[in-house]
């Protein structure tokens, strides 16, 4: 893990003592959420620092309703009704057809999430410990696999390592399940140390035979086609002694033969997780999600290191780490808002939830669905295809060095990121009998002062914006309301009489064209592509 050797800041994980003003309160929300509302703002304000934080990271682990058979119309399932379930049916012949219903069904819990980190956490650990539904195929093991990462996303560290390599999608992806004592697959056992736990820092120094002796460990891992139970076949199960290298003490993994041979999993995590750098990839991974995508030598020194010791002495405990990271001073640095490119997700998902965009309801589940599965190809435009990332190893904005974030923007995606907006902004994306699209009195009824240009002006930036912007653009900005006036009681007259007549077309139209014209320059400025 190479280390910058310059300084951007000497702040630490002491407890941030600055102030818990509005700036502060969506700093905290752009990071932890999807997009930040005026609704969140006010409810989070009116917290102290301490209880914002602690509602962050209050995960109710309720499981979700699962997702539906959407396509009946076009896709007639023999075994599921339209509106049920088909998480628990095995139909092979309708994997694809399902996939996408998983993957719009998944959208659809992070456009509708609440107020704690779940989302951004479950797609965290998707990036972490990347599988591809193209590649293991079954829809219920991509739904298994989101619940398994859902309901662990902030407990225990160490046995979601265990429960994601006997997951069904992840053995599917990497070989685990053809992994046999006549012939020793690699694939996981590398990854397991190469990116899930140690990663491929200088102090990573686990060997080739590490990799080959972690491989006959896991033989015998199978799953049933007709369950997706995992299950463990004694006799593919390699017996013999596994010994790893002076990097893991020359630790051996003792030969256990019959259903015993479980229990050699457990022996080679216990192992594992002997080593410090564990916390410490693990921690650098959470702080370039969370924070900043360069770590400097001070950044090193002052925040990932106590924040990996906190995590060794919990046991790899994740809430503690993110709570102590949340309340730092370094997270709220001012060297650190505004910092980072948003991810395709954060951006039009965060741009969905912002403006509170109207989707369709439950009882209309075909178009709600449709919905969702919209947003996802938005968002995979962008080059984040939720539920296929491009590698075992994520989307490369997350490990890619020097770029990291940077790579999110190109000359390509640029132009898309600035067409999804105007969409959104203007006429929208057709769905069904509806178009997905920001209602720009909606959103503007949401807001303090809308009557006031210069207030509402201020307060929209503040919301779409990490940076202020300069006098010139707020001019712009006004002039857009003012439509050529120069009296600012020109837009008070126009949104009052509106407010008073709200029935009247011509009225709605004066205000609303206006409106959406501000809300798309806002969200076309470069400020907004950073959170």
């Amino acid at each position: 893990m190479a280390v910058l050797s310059k300084t951007r800041t000497n702040s630490g994980i002491s407890t941030y003592l600055g102030p818990w003003d509005k700036s502060a309160v969506i700093h905290l929300l752009r990071r932890v959420h999807f997009g930040v509302t005026k609704e969140n703002i006010d409810y989070f304000s009116s917290l102290t620092q301490q209880e914002a934080i602690s509602e962050v990271l209050n995960i109710d682990y309720n499981v979700p309703s699962p997702p539906i058979n959407n396509y009946n119309n076009n896709n007639p399932d023999p075994n599921v009704n339209p509106g049920e379930t088909w998480v628990n049916d095995y139909n092979s012949s309708l994997n694809g057809i399902r996939r996408r219903s998983f993957k719009s069904w998944w959208v659809g819990q992070i456009v509708n999430h609440d107020r704690t980190i779940r989302e951004k956490m479950v797609l965290f650990w998707h990036n972490h410990f990347s599988t591809q539904s193209a590649v293991y195929g079954w829809a219920n093991y991509g739904y298994q696999n989101n619940q398994l990462l859902r309901s662990n996303c902030l407990k225990n560290f160490k046995s979601l390592v265990k429960d994601i390599t006997l997951d069904p999608a992840m053995l599917i992806y990497l070989n685990g399940e053809r992994n046999s004592k006549s012939a020793p697959d690699e694939n996981y056992s590398r990854e397991l140390q190469e990116l899930f736990t140690l990663g491929k820092g200088p102090e990573s120094k686990y060997t080739e035979s590490d990799v080959i002796a972690g491989a006959k460990v896991l033989t015998g891992w199978r799953i049933s086609r007709t369950t997706g139970i995992v299950y463990f076949e004694s006799s593919r199960h390699d017996t013999s002694d596994k010994v790893f290298s002076s990097y893991y003490n020359n630790h051996t993994v003792s030969g256990k033969t019959g259903q015993e041979g479980t229990t050699e999993l457990d022996d080679m995590l216990n192992m594992i997780f002997a080593q410090n750098e564990v916390a410490n990839h693990i921690v650098r991974k959470l702080y370039r999600w969370f924070v900043y995508y360069e770590i400097d030598e001070n950044t090193e020194r002052n925040v990932i290191t106590p924040l990996a010791n906190i995590f060794r002495n919990s046991g790899y405990e994740i809430k503690p780490v993110l709570e102590a990271l949340f309340s730092s001073e370094h997270f709220f640095d001012t060297a650190n808002r505004g910092a980072i490119i948003k991810s395709p997700a954060d951006l039009t998902l965060g741009i969905t939830r912002t403006f509170d965009i109207p989707m369709p309801g439950a009882d209309d589940y075909v178009n709600q669905y449709n919905a969702w599965n919209r947003l996802l190809s938005i968002t995979a435009l962008t080059q984040q295809d939720i539920g296929d990332p491009p590698s075992v190893s994520g989307w490369p904005a997350y490990y890619q060095i020097p770029q990291f974030h940077e790579l999110w923007i190109n000359s390509d995606t640029i132009s898309n990121r600035n067409k999804i907006s105007d969409a959104l902004a203007a006429n929208g994306y057709s769905v069904g009998s509806t178009r997905l699209k920001i209602d720009p009195l909606h959103f503007a009824k949401k807001l303090d002062n809308a009557s006031d240009p210069n207030l509402l002006i201020n307060e929209l930036i503040e919301m779409m914006h990490t940076l202020d912007v300069d006098q010139n653009q707020r001019e712009f900005m006004k002039s857009i309301l003012l439509s050529g006036q120069v009296n600012d009681d020109y837009w008070t007259q126009a949104w009052n009489e509106y407010l008073n007549d709200q029935n009247n077309t011509t009225k709605a139209n004066i205000v609303s064209s206006r409106l959406s014209s501000l809300y798309k320059y806002l969200m076309n400025l470069s400020e907004f592509q950073l959170s």
